[in-house]
């Protein structure tokens, strides 16, 4: 039992060290990502004068800022549980993700009013060329590091993870739309419709405004939901329904089943009512089973359950026969 008991816990700490690196890495990834795309749009600003790559160039600022608070923490969650955090600093994962959520709304909001101004006074994009080059860099990258973070996040379950490897592919499909309105204005510089190339800019601005508003607000909403501690998504309490319905012949009751989310880690509590005669080392290995089989099958579930003995008050009582529940003791 103590061996069987010890592989268990050697595994739970494999398993999370394991997402820990995980975590780390997808940190550094979207770090180092930034750093570079920073530089590229910076160059393509200076160089082509393109409202569009400004707006680009924000949201990977943004990104960038982001990417620096992800980093540290990722560091931060990791530390255990203490006297001042009883549940651990789990909660910072979706602090940083509703960071991001408004930062990319505020661009947003921002990046609209001077798409709108620039609407009226349209001025011509110089280089165009070169303008479409760093905006297909500037995908590649994107999509590259979008790919390689999401697939880190489904290792390590960090919302904060997972949320950059989204922030990274919005941020591509962006890059990808102003490359089109580059695209569109080399190949119409050459036509009848070359004066009204001067209003791609702004509208390729505005475009992605919108675009980048609806998702960012869905992040910032989902994330000031867990920092409200939300219960489980429906998938996972279900599963603490089924885990729980395996044991309703050896318990009399569960009563007061809780569950919350704090980063990447899922807690679910729950009082067990188990017949008054059952000794107490019997009724602790029971409640520990439990406890064991839900953090099992659930994953980043850490459970306590709480035994509360019968009140004697149900229908088995005033019958001469022993209680059903306890003959399975």
């Amino acid at each position: 039992m103590l061996s069987h008991a010890f592989k268990l816990e050697k595994g739970t700490g494999e398993m999370k060290g394991s997402q820990q690196v995980a975590m780390l890495k997808a940190a550094g990834i979207s770090l180092t990502g930034n750093i570079i795309l920073f530089a590229v749009k910076l160059t393509a600003l200076l160089l082509v004068h393109s409202l569009a790559i400004a707006t680009d160039l924000g949201i990977t600022v943004a990104g960038l800022i982001v990417s620096i608070i992800l980093y540290h923490s990722v560091k931060v969650s990791n530390r255990p549980a203490d006297f001042v955090h009883n549940y651990g600093y789990g909660k910072i994962e979706h602090i940083c993700e509703a960071i991001e959520g408004i930062v990319l709304i505020g661009i947003a909001l921002v990046m609209s009013v001077q798409a709108v101004i620039h609407l009226f006074h349209a001025s011509e994009v110089s280089m165009p060329w070169l303008g479409l080059g760093f905006s297909l860099i500037s995908v590649a990258i994107n999509f590259i590091g979008s790919a390689w973070i999401l697939s880190l996040a489904r290792v390590c379950r960090s919302p904060a993870v997972r949320a950059e490897g989204i922030h990274y592919r919005l941020e591509g499909f962006i890059s990808l739309t102003i490359a089109g309105a580059f695209m569109l204005g080399i190949l119409l510089a050459s036509t009848p419709l070359k004066p009204w190339t001067v209003y791609l800019d702004p509208v390729a601005t505005l475009i992605v405004s919108l675009w980048i508003t609806v998702p960012s607000f869905q992040m910032a909403r989902h994330a000031f939901l867990k920092l409200l501690d939300a219960s489980l998504e429906e998938d996972s309490k279900m599963e603490v329904m089924k885990q729980l319905g395996k044991y309703l012949s050896r318990c009399c009751e569960f009563r007061g089943t809780r569950s919350r989310n704090s980063g990447r880690k899922k807690f679910v509590e729950c009082d067990v009512v188990l017949p008054r005669g059952m000794s107490f080392p019997a009724a602790h290995r029971l409640s520990r089973e439990i406890e064991q089989n839900l953090q099992n099958n659930i994953p980043g579930c850490e459970a306590m359950v709480r035994i509360i003995p019968c009140d004697e008050s149900c229908v088995f009582r005033p019958l001469p026969d022993k209680c059903p529940y306890f003959s399975k003791e």
